[in-house]
């Protein structure tokens, strides 16, 4: 294998869950060497299933691939001993420890700057340290009513959706990543680190487009429109004689190609939807025409006749159908290590490529390892080195 974009970088990730997992994991996917530390207990996540595969849930496996594990008991003095240790040849921490707890076990980020002037310290929170909400801990579904994505997902009389995917804690993750890789970059020019915050709530404000945007326009409260889009039209999913199909019309060209493949060319030019505002003023008559339309016509074909046209739209499909579908094990988003199989990176480098090298670890299954590199004797550590969750 190639060595990763990131080969060289040492980053150790002592968060749980969600948000601070997924971004170790894409770190250790372009080739970071990642030691994910473990509270005594185990990550929460190893416990929520089914399915397990031996001591973990499906939940944890998808997120703690290429990481080494070394579970401490940071509560301990002698274990906040060690994972400094552990810090002294690291580029990068990842953490969402309660805030508050590293300044209380003395490592706080002064103190982890005069150590280690070099590393750069990423913190997952949920809203950040000061503030009205600062230190209040943060869930994913919980943020999203508060950020508002649940008042504008749903259909328009029914009530306010949480999104299907855990999408705050996963962007968060992400956004992490991207503060870490901007820190590491800037860290070229002055030598320093420096300190990193990503948190669910900033994060799920960001996502609030084109709502937001909208609302510092015109001042009006965005509503829940179930699948229609509030800007674009036609923008939303129509029944059809076999699968729902999802129309994603975005110019005037495209909707008049629409017209014409769905055998009425006329809707092409009529006043009402010669524009997409006009076609927004009129969506409720437009889509009378084109459920009228679709409902006759089988959804896979109509859809790969209009996506030969030009026109982008897509049959709405089941989880099963994806994972069967050639392009995605094409496009190296499966995949297979021995008997385990995750979710592919979706970033894609041309010379040094995202690698699979580690699946998912087992509780304590790197613990003499990594520590032996270092020099350090682990029954020096014993007293904070489970060897097995706690509970």
């Amino acid at each position: 294998m190639k060595a990763g974009a990131l080969a060289g970088i040492r980053v150790i990730d002592a968060s749980r869950v969600l948000g601070g997992p997924f971004c170790g994991q894409i770190l250790g996917d372009h080739g970071a060497d990642v030691i994910k530390v473990e509270p005594p207990m185990g990550d929460e996540t190893r416990a929520w299933g089914p399915p397990f595969v031996g001591d973990a849930a499906s939940y944890f496996i998808g997120v703690n691939r290429n990481k080494r594990d070394v579970p401490i008991d940071v509560t301990q003095p002698l274990g906040q001993e060690l994972l400094l240790r552990l810090l002294e040849d690291a580029d990068v921490l990842i953490e969402n420890f309660k805030i508050g707890t590293l300044e209380k076990w003395g490592l706080g980020g002064d103190e982890l700057r005069k150590r280690f002037p070099r590393l750069v310290h990423c913190r997952i929170s949920g809203f950040g340290a000061d503030g009205p909400y600062g230190g209040q801990p943060g869930y994913d579904a919980a943020v999203q009513a508060m950020t508002g994505l649940m008042s504008v997902n749903g259909e328009p009389q029914g009530e306010p959706l949480r999104m299907g995917v855990p999408i705050i804690d996963m962007v968060t993750g992400m956004n992490g990543v991207i503060g870490i890789l901007l820190a590491l970059q800037e860290r070229n020019r002055s030598g320093e680190g420096q300190f990193v915050e990503a948190t669910l709530y900033d994060s799920g404000v960001s996502m609030l487009h084109p709502h937001l945007p909208n609302f510092y326009l015109n001042a009006k409260v965005p509503q829940r429109s179930g699948n229609r889009h509030p800007n674009i039209c036609p923008y939303d999913a129509f029944a059809t004689s076999t699968v729902p199909l999802f129309l994603a019309v975005g110019n005037n060209r495209q909707f008049v190609t629409l017209c014409q493949v769905l055998g009425k060319p006329e809707l092409g030019t009529d006043e009402r939807f010669l524009t997409n505002a006009s076609r927004n003023m009129h969506r409720d008559a437009l889509r009378d025409e084109l459920v009228a339309l679709l409902s006759r016509r089988d959804g896979q074909q109509v859809s790969q006749e209009l996506v030969s046209a030009g026109v982008p739209c897509g049959p709405v499909r089941t989880i099963d159908q994806v994972v069967a579908d050639p392009h995605t094990h094409h496009r190296g988003m499966i995949v297979d290590i021995d008997d385990y199989r995750g979710t592919g990176a979706p970033v894609k480098l041309s010379r040094t490529p995202a690698t699979y090298r580690i699946r998912p670890p087992a509780f304590a299954q790197h613990t003499d390892e990594v520590l032996k590199e270092r020099g350090i004797d682990p029954a020096a550590y014993a007293s904070v080195l489970p060897r097995k969750p706690a509970v």
